[in-house]
Protein backbone atom coordinates (compact mmCIF):
# COMPACT_ATOMS: atom_id res chain seq x y z
CA UNK A 1 0.00 0.00 0.00
CA UNK A 2 2.92 2.35 0.74
CA UNK A 3 4.25 1.98 -2.81
CA UNK A 4 0.83 2.87 -4.26
CA UNK A 5 0.24 5.86 -1.99
CA UNK A 6 3.74 7.33 -2.34
CA UNK A 7 3.67 6.82 -6.12
CA UNK A 8 0.24 8.43 -6.39
CA UNK A 9 1.18 11.43 -4.28
CA UNK A 10 4.52 12.10 -5.92
CA UNK A 11 3.19 11.88 -9.47
CA UNK A 12 0.01 13.85 -8.74
CA UNK A 13 2.05 16.68 -7.25
CA UNK A 14 4.80 16.40 -9.85
CA UNK A 15 2.29 16.55 -12.69
CA UNK A 16 0.85 19.89 -11.58
CA UNK A 17 2.03 22.44 -14.13
CA UNK A 18 3.93 19.74 -16.05
CA UNK A 19 3.97 19.81 -19.86
CA UNK A 20 1.60 16.85 -20.04
CA UNK A 21 -0.92 18.66 -17.84
CA UNK A 22 -0.57 21.68 -20.11
CA UNK A 23 -1.09 19.31 -23.04
CA UNK A 24 -4.31 18.06 -21.39
CA UNK A 25 -5.51 21.66 -21.17
CA UNK A 26 -4.68 22.24 -24.83
CA UNK A 27 -6.40 19.06 -25.99
CA UNK A 28 -9.49 19.90 -23.91
CA UNK A 29 -9.64 23.40 -25.39
CA UNK A 30 -9.04 22.15 -28.93
CA UNK A 31 -11.37 19.14 -29.05
CA UNK A 32 -13.92 19.83 -26.27
CA UNK A 33 -14.54 16.08 -25.91
CA UNK A 34 -13.41 15.14 -22.39
CA UNK A 35 -14.20 11.39 -22.35
CA UNK A 36 -11.94 10.34 -25.28
CA UNK A 37 -9.22 12.68 -23.99
CA UNK A 38 -9.36 11.17 -20.48
CA UNK A 39 -9.35 7.62 -21.88
CA UNK A 40 -6.42 8.51 -24.15
CA UNK A 41 -4.48 9.87 -21.18
CA UNK A 42 -5.20 6.68 -19.23
CA UNK A 43 -4.04 4.35 -22.02
CA UNK A 44 -0.90 6.37 -22.80
CA UNK A 45 0.02 6.62 -19.11
CA UNK A 46 -0.53 2.91 -18.43
CA UNK A 47 1.69 1.87 -21.35
CA UNK A 48 4.37 4.49 -20.66
CA UNK A 49 4.54 3.92 -16.91
CA UNK A 50 4.44 0.13 -17.25
CA UNK A 51 7.52 0.35 -19.49
CA UNK A 52 9.18 2.79 -17.07
CA UNK A 53 8.30 0.51 -14.15
CA UNK A 54 9.88 -2.47 -15.89
CA UNK A 55 13.06 -0.44 -16.42
CA UNK A 56 13.09 0.50 -12.74
CA UNK A 57 12.51 -3.10 -11.71
CA UNK A 58 15.35 -4.24 -13.99
CA UNK A 59 17.66 -1.61 -12.48
CA UNK A 60 16.78 -2.83 -8.98
CA UNK A 61 17.67 -6.42 -9.93
CA UNK A 62 20.84 -5.50 -11.84
CA UNK A 63 22.41 -3.40 -9.08
CA UNK A 64 23.30 -4.58 -5.61
CA UNK A 65 21.35 -3.13 -2.69
CA UNK A 66 24.14 -0.73 -1.64
CA UNK A 67 24.68 0.71 -5.13
CA UNK A 68 20.93 0.81 -5.71
CA UNK A 69 20.39 2.78 -2.49
CA UNK A 70 22.83 5.46 -3.66
CA UNK A 71 21.43 5.57 -7.21
CA UNK A 72 17.86 5.91 -5.95
CA UNK A 73 18.76 8.40 -3.21
CA UNK A 74 20.65 10.65 -5.63
CA UNK A 75 17.88 10.24 -8.24
CA UNK A 76 15.27 11.43 -5.75
CA UNK A 77 17.44 14.43 -4.83
CA UNK A 78 17.90 15.28 -8.52
CA UNK A 79 14.14 14.96 -9.02
CA UNK A 80 13.62 17.39 -6.13
CA UNK A 81 15.70 19.97 -7.98
CA UNK A 82 14.02 19.22 -11.30
CA UNK A 83 10.58 19.75 -9.76
CA UNK A 84 11.47 23.38 -9.15
CA UNK A 85 11.97 24.01 -12.89
CA UNK A 86 8.67 24.89 -14.60
CA UNK A 87 7.69 23.00 -17.75
CA UNK A 88 6.56 24.38 -21.07
CA UNK A 89 4.92 22.40 -23.84
CA UNK A 90 7.30 21.33 -26.57
CA UNK A 91 6.25 22.47 -30.04
CA UNK A 92 6.25 18.90 -31.33
CA UNK A 93 3.66 17.68 -28.80
CA UNK A 94 1.31 20.65 -28.99
CA UNK A 95 -2.12 19.57 -30.15
CA UNK A 96 -1.13 16.52 -32.20
CA UNK A 97 -2.78 15.50 -35.45
CA UNK A 98 -6.52 15.05 -35.91
CA UNK A 99 -6.22 12.24 -38.42
CA UNK A 100 -6.12 9.76 -35.50
CA UNK A 101 -9.26 11.16 -33.88
CA UNK A 102 -9.47 12.67 -30.41
CA UNK A 103 -8.61 9.42 -28.59
CA UNK A 104 -5.73 8.44 -30.90
CA UNK A 105 -4.29 11.94 -30.94
CA UNK A 106 -4.38 12.03 -27.14
CA UNK A 107 -2.71 8.61 -26.79
CA UNK A 108 0.08 9.50 -29.22
CA UNK A 109 0.63 13.04 -27.90
CA UNK A 110 0.63 11.94 -24.24
CA UNK A 111 2.85 8.94 -24.80
CA UNK A 112 5.43 11.05 -26.64
CA UNK A 113 5.19 13.97 -24.21
CA UNK A 114 5.74 11.62 -21.29
CA UNK A 115 9.00 10.24 -22.75
CA UNK A 116 11.82 11.46 -20.50
CA UNK A 117 9.36 13.54 -18.48
CA UNK A 118 9.62 14.03 -14.72
CA UNK A 119 6.81 11.61 -13.98
CA UNK A 120 8.30 8.90 -16.21
CA UNK A 121 11.70 9.26 -14.52
CA UNK A 122 9.94 9.25 -11.14
CA UNK A 123 8.20 6.00 -12.13
CA UNK A 124 11.56 4.41 -12.95
CA UNK A 125 12.98 5.51 -9.56
CA UNK A 126 9.89 4.43 -7.63
CA UNK A 127 9.85 1.01 -9.32
CA UNK A 128 13.52 0.59 -8.41
CA UNK A 129 12.78 1.68 -4.83
CA UNK A 130 9.71 -0.47 -4.16
CA UNK A 131 9.40 -4.18 -4.87
CA UNK A 132 5.70 -4.02 -5.79
CA UNK A 133 5.84 -3.04 -9.48
CA UNK A 134 2.07 -3.26 -9.95
CA UNK A 135 1.43 -0.91 -7.02
CA UNK A 136 3.96 1.61 -8.37
CA UNK A 137 2.52 1.61 -11.90
CA UNK A 138 -1.05 1.76 -10.55
CA UNK A 139 -0.06 4.60 -8.21
CA UNK A 140 1.78 6.65 -10.82
CA UNK A 141 -1.06 6.16 -13.29
CA UNK A 142 -3.64 7.15 -10.67
CA UNK A 143 -1.53 10.20 -9.80
CA UNK A 144 -1.45 11.22 -13.48
CA UNK A 145 -5.22 10.85 -13.68
CA UNK A 146 -5.73 12.84 -10.47
CA UNK A 147 -3.77 15.72 -11.96
CA UNK A 148 -4.99 15.54 -15.56
CA UNK A 149 -8.70 14.72 -15.34
CA UNK A 150 -9.49 18.02 -13.58
CA UNK A 151 -7.31 19.79 -16.14
CA UNK A 152 -9.40 18.28 -18.93
CA UNK A 153 -12.73 18.95 -17.19
CA UNK A 154 -12.04 22.39 -15.77
CA UNK A 155 -9.53 23.70 -18.26
CA UNK A 156 -7.60 26.82 -17.48
CA UNK A 157 -9.85 27.79 -14.53
CA UNK A 158 -7.77 25.43 -12.36
CA UNK A 159 -4.48 26.75 -13.73
CA UNK A 160 -5.40 30.31 -12.71
CA UNK A 161 -6.44 29.35 -9.16
CA UNK A 162 -3.60 27.01 -8.09
CA UNK A 163 -0.12 28.40 -7.48
CA UNK A 164 2.15 26.01 -9.36
CA UNK A 165 5.24 27.21 -7.53
CA UNK A 166 3.79 26.00 -4.22
CA UNK A 167 2.77 22.64 -5.67
CA UNK A 168 6.23 22.16 -7.21
CA UNK A 169 7.90 23.15 -3.92
CA UNK A 170 5.86 20.55 -2.00
CA UNK A 171 6.69 17.86 -4.57
CA UNK A 172 10.38 18.84 -4.45
CA UNK A 173 10.35 18.59 -0.64
CA UNK A 174 8.81 15.10 -0.81
CA UNK A 175 11.46 13.95 -3.29
CA UNK A 176 14.22 15.49 -1.14
CA UNK A 177 12.96 13.73 2.00
CA UNK A 178 12.72 10.41 0.14
CA UNK A 179 16.23 10.92 -1.23
CA UNK A 180 17.76 11.65 2.17
CA UNK A 181 15.89 8.78 3.84
CA UNK A 182 17.06 6.43 1.09
CA UNK A 183 20.69 7.58 1.30
CA UNK A 184 20.72 7.12 5.07
CA UNK A 185 18.87 3.81 4.76
CA UNK A 186 16.11 4.98 7.11
CA UNK A 187 12.92 2.98 7.34
CA UNK A 188 11.83 0.00 5.35
CA UNK A 189 13.58 0.76 2.05
CA UNK A 190 14.28 -2.64 0.50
Amino acid sequence: MEAFLVSTGIVALGEMGDKTQLLALLLAAKFRRPIPIILGILVATLVNHACAGLVGDWIARALGPDVLRWVIGVSFLLMAGWMLIPDKIDDDTEGGSQRFGVFGTTVIAFFLAEMGDKTQIATVALAARYTDLLAVVAGTTFGMMLANVPAVLLGDVVARKVKMQLVHAVAAAIFAVLGVLTLFNVGRLF
